[in-house]
């Protein structure tokens, strides 16, 4: 995402990914945009990380644990915000809410608390002091390629290490993913990223 924005936009930045290959993925994006002057990757853990500088943009999508939950994510990037910058995060949420607790841990929730309605997330970001000034929502198409792309990455990697020592809990996952998706989360949950400002 970062590396798109700076050749799309003309944007500099910095990523922060806890994983060494997706960091290292990041910087040969970086090299093949032809924006590696503009971005830089640090390998670590983003909890807890703020800015030297103040940024314009600050963003946090799919990986919320860092400021342990929503409410702390949103806190700490507001720490390396500027005035008048923006907030992005993506959130999952309920499109409905699941009849029961098992269908909840079938959405791969702890429990049906452990997300909102649509309707409900978007007035927590009130709250907090946050007007919500753009949101993406990705639908059930856009969910099932997300899906798909995963279990696609997974059958590859198989092809590619049928020996690792990890192999056989992959194709388990492989098999039952599709199914799981199909009954659980494609009806349940929606996932969006909402551009939040401070007021």
């Amino acid at each position: 995402m970062l590396c798109t924005w700076a050749r799309d936009h003309g944007i500099i930045g910095t990523g922060i990914d806890m994983s060494q290959l997706f960091t290292e993925q990041a910087k040969l994006r970086a090299e093949e945009l032809g924006v590696a002057d503009r971005v830089k990757f640090i390998h670590g853990d983003a909890a807890g990380y703020v800015s030297d500088e103040k940024v314009s943009v600050a963003a946090c999508v799919g990986a919320n644990w860092i400021g342990g939950g929503v409410v702390g994510t949103i806190e700490l990037l507001a720490r390396s915000l500027r005035t008048g910058g923006i907030i992005l995060i993506g959130e999952p949420y309920w499109r409905q809410l699941p009849p029961t607790e098992d269908v909840a841990r079938g959405c791969l929730a702890g429990s049906i608390s452990d997300f909102l309605m649509l309707p409900e997330l978007l007035a927590s970001f009130g709250r907090l002091g946050y007007d919500v000034v753009e949101m993406v929502l990705a639908d059930q198409d856009g969910w099932d390629r997300y899906e798909a792309a995963k279990w696609l990455t997974m059958r590859r990697w198989l092809e590619a290490d049928p020996d690792d020592e990890l192999a056989k809990d992959v194709q388990t996952k492989l098999t039952s993913e599709p199914e799981r998706y199909a009954a659980y989360t494609r009806e349940y949950m929606g996932w969006g990223v909402f551009a939040l400002m401070p007021r």
